[in-house]
C-alpha cells in the first residue's frame, strides 16, 4: 500500500472512529459540576438546565455542587476526570479566567477548557444592607467616603478571592478612590445570607427574583442594576449609567458549559447540539428569565470558541488593570 494510501486510509478510519463515538455518546449518566454550594444563583440555572438536557441527551445529567477557591476545586475535579464529555462544567469568566489569576492554589490555565455553549447573561445587581441610610448609588459612594474617613471602610462581599465580583468590586473601589474591605465567600447563598443579616455592607452579585423579594419585603436595597439602560425586566430599578457618580461602570457576566480540551470533537458537538436544542426549551426558557437571567442566543461551535478567546483578553486586561495577582 502506497503511503498516500495510507494516510487515506488512516483519516477514513479516524472518521468513521467518531461517527461511532458521537454515536454512542452519552451511555451512562453526565454529570455537570456547579462550582458553588447550593442555594446561590449558579444552581439554580443547574437544576432549570439538566432535566431538559437529559431529555436531549438520552441519559441522566447529575448535578454536582462543590464550592470553594473561587471555583478552582470543581474546575480542578473536572480536568481530573477523562477528557470523554461526561464531566460537563457549568462555569463562567469568573471561575476559568480570574481564578487562576489570583490564585496561586489554582493551576490551570483557561485554556484547559473548552467553552461548548453560553446559556444566559446574568444582570449585576448593587446590593446593600438594608439599614445604610442610602436610597441611591451616589448617596452609598458619599455614605462609604465618610465610613473610609473614620477608619471604618465600608465590606463588599463576593464569592472568593480573585472572583468577577471581587474584580469588580476592587475596581469601584479603585475608580472612585475610597477604601473598601473585600469579604470573600464560597458562594453566593452564604454571602446572601450575611448581607441580609447586616453582617457585610455591598454585595455587587448578580440579580435574582430572591434579591427583588428581599427588596420588596425591606430585607436588602437594590441601589440599581449595572446595565447601560433599564431593560424590560428589570426597569424598576435605576440602570447605574442614571448615577452621576458610575456613568460608565456597566458589568454582566455570561455562564456557560464547558468541557476538558481535548473532549473528541464528536462528542463536543453531540453537547453543543444538545445544549443549543435545550436553549430551546420553553420551560428552561422562561425559567432563565423568571431568575433575571438573559438567555444566550445559540451560536455555532466556531463563533462560541471565539467568544471565549476573547473574553480571556478582556478579563486579563481588568485584572491587569486593578493589579491582581496571585495570593
Amino acid at each position: 500500500m502506497s503511503k498516500k494510501l495510507k494516510m487515506l486510509f488512516l483519516a477514513l478510519m479516524v472518521s468513521i472512529s467518531g461517527v461511532s463515538v458521537a454515536q454512542n455518546f452519552p451511555n451512562k449518566p453526565v454529570n455537570l459540576m456547579v462550582p458553588y454550594p447550593a442555594g446561590g444563583l449558579s444552581d439554580v440555572i443547574a437544576r432549570l438546565v439538566n432535566n431538559s438536557l437529559s431529555k436531549q441527551l438520552g441519559q441522566p445529567v447529575l448535578v454536582e455542587n462543590l464550592g470553594g477557591a473561587s471555583g478552582g476545586i470543581a474546575a480542578q475535579k473536572v480536568l481530573s476526570s477523562p477528557a470523554d464529555g461526561y464531566y460537563l462544567f457549568q462555569g463562567s469568566p469568573n471561575e476559568l479566567i480570574l481564578g487562576p489569576l489570583a490564585n496561586s492554589a489554582i493551576k490551570f490555565v483557561s485554556e484547559d477548557f473548552r467553552l461548548v455553549q453560553t446559556i444566559g447573561q446574568a444582570q449585576i445587581a448593587f446590593l446593600v444592607r438594608k439599614d445604610i441610610p442610602v436610597k441611591n448609588v451616589d448617596e452609598f459612594l458619599e455614605y462609604a467616603k465618610k465610613q473610609a474617613a473614620a477608619g471604618k471602610p465600608v465590606t463588599y462581599a463576593s464569592v472568593g478571592t480573585g472572583s468577577y465580583y471581587h474584580v469588580i468590586g476592587e475596581q469601584l473601589s479603585k475608580i472612585t478612590g475610597i477604601e473598601m474591605t473585600h469579604v470573600p465567600y464560597k458562594g453566593a447563598a452564604p454571602a446572601n445570607q450575611d448581607l441580609v443579616g447586616g453582617q457585610v455592607d455591598m454585595f455587587l452579585g448578580p440579580l435574582t427574583k430572591t434579591y427583588e423579594e428581599y427588596h420588596a419585603q425591606g430585607r436588602l436595597k437594590i441601589l440599581a442594576i449595572l446595565n447601560k439602560e433599564r431593560l424590560p425586566s428589570t426597569k424598576a430599578y435605576p440602570a447605574i449609567t442614571e448615577s452621576k457618580s458610575l456613568k460608565n461602570f456597566t458589568h454582566s457576566i455570561w455562564t456557560g458549559y464547558f468541557v476538558k480540551k481535548g473532549t473528541p470533537e464528536p462528542v463536543v458537538e453531540r453537547l453543543h447540539a444538545a445544549l443549543t436544542a435545550t436553549l430551546s426549551d420553553p420551560a428552561v426558557r422562561a425559567g432563565l428569565e423568571t431568575n433575571s437571567l438573559l438567555v444566550a442566543q445559540p451560536l455555532p461551535l466556531s463563533a462560541v470558541t471565539k467568544n471565549y478567546n476573547d473574553g480571556i483578553n478582556q478579563f486579563r486586561g481588568i485584572a491587569k488593570s486593578i493589579g491582581l495577582k496571585p495570593q
